[in-house]
């Protein structure tokens, strides 16, 4: 049997306890039914008691040398963003990235990041509040007010807080596959994929027409029925709106077009078919509504980065097979 992937959170005082526990929940929390897949532990600089801004203290084992043996270190949030870090944790940072380790930075936390150039000449997330901030402490950065989170591979940022949650599962996707991802979200009441960006949280100036109606109706009917046609033309029909206000309200609330929401949804559903069923790539695509092979193998290679048959070699698991 493998290890497990060790997973180590870098703290930093006073540590936001919410960014912290985003990553304990899905890395080091084991949940009945879910095979444990991560060995996570927390680390900081000069362990002991660490304060939090929640107003108590932490107590922390592990020091800097956590990071030596990490398959992952994740960077849960500073406080304050801009704060200098000691050389002793840049240089962690630096030994870990440099041997292979996956540094992966929530919220505040792509400060850090930058500041250890790990970011540099690359795309960044943040929250999108502190956008402004960032490009100005880390003008060799690229950072993106829209996304919910970067995975670049080797370094991942994302938005606010919350979309630590998003970046950690996305990141769990990538690890155990997309029915273990599914999982751990069940578990904590949430969709393995939030949709959109965030666009949609940032303050706007009043709006004084009507608020547009959710999509969530229509986005519920088009995902039962990805094996058939789902054009815009399908989409707007069903939800009784001109396909160019259909377009704009896509747009508005999930940051993407209507073609480019039932795409990922096709491949998220094929991802899963290759897990847990013996089907033909063929059966595969044409249940998803990719229609053939060929076509489901462009479309996977374009947002994987890989076939289907290497997928499956990945992630298939023989118990679930029927």
């Amino acid at each position: 049997m493998s290890p497990r992937h060790r997973v180590v959170a870098l703290v930093h005082p006073p540590q936001s306890t919410f960014e912290l526990g985003c990553a304990a929940e899905i890395f080091g929390v084991a949940t009945p039914g879910i095979p444990e897949a991560y060995d996570f532990r927390v680390a900081t600089e000069h362990p002991g008691p660490v304060p939090t801004l929640a107003g108590y203290d932490m107590h922390i084992a592990h020091g800097l040398e956590a990071l030596d043996t990490a398959d992952t270190v994740v960077v849960p949030g500073r406080n304050p963003p801009t704060a200098p870090a000691s050389p002793a944790v840049v240089d962690a940072l630096r030994r870990a990235h440099a041997r292979g380790a996956r540094i992966a930075a929530i919220c505040s936390g792509a400060f850090l990041l930058a500041g250890a150039g790990l970011l540099d000449g690359r795309r960044a997330a943040t929250h999108w509040r502190l956008v402004e901030a960032l490009a100005r402490h880390a003008p060799q950065v690229r950072v993106d007010p829209d996304v919910l989170y970067i995975d670049h591979g080797d370094v991942a940022t994302s938005g606010g807080s919350a979309a630590g949650i998003d970046l950690c599962l996305h990141l769990v996707r990538a690890d155990q596959g997309a029915a273990y991802a599914a999982q751990v979200a069940r578990h904590l009441v949430m969709p393995p994929h939030r949709e959109g960006c965030q666009l949609q949280y940032v303050d706007l100036p009043p709006y004084e027409g009507r608020v547009p109606d959710s999509l969530a109706p229509l986005l519920a009917w088009a995902a039962d029925r990805l094996g058939g046609q789902l054009g815009i033309d399908e989409l707007a029909v069903h939800a009784r709106l001109s396909p160019r206000t259909l377009a704009r309200r896509f747009n508005e609330q999930l940051g993407v077009s209507p073609g480019r929401w039932v795409l990922d949804r096709r491949i998220t559903a094929a991802q899963a078919l290759l897990e847990q069923t013996d089907l033909p790539v063929e059966t595969v695509a044409t249940r998803v509504g990719l229609h053939s092979a060929t076509n489901l193998r462009r479309h996977f290679h374009r947002a994987l980065r890989t076939t289907p048959a290497a997928y499956r070699r990945a992630f298939q698991q023989p118990a679930d097979l029927g």
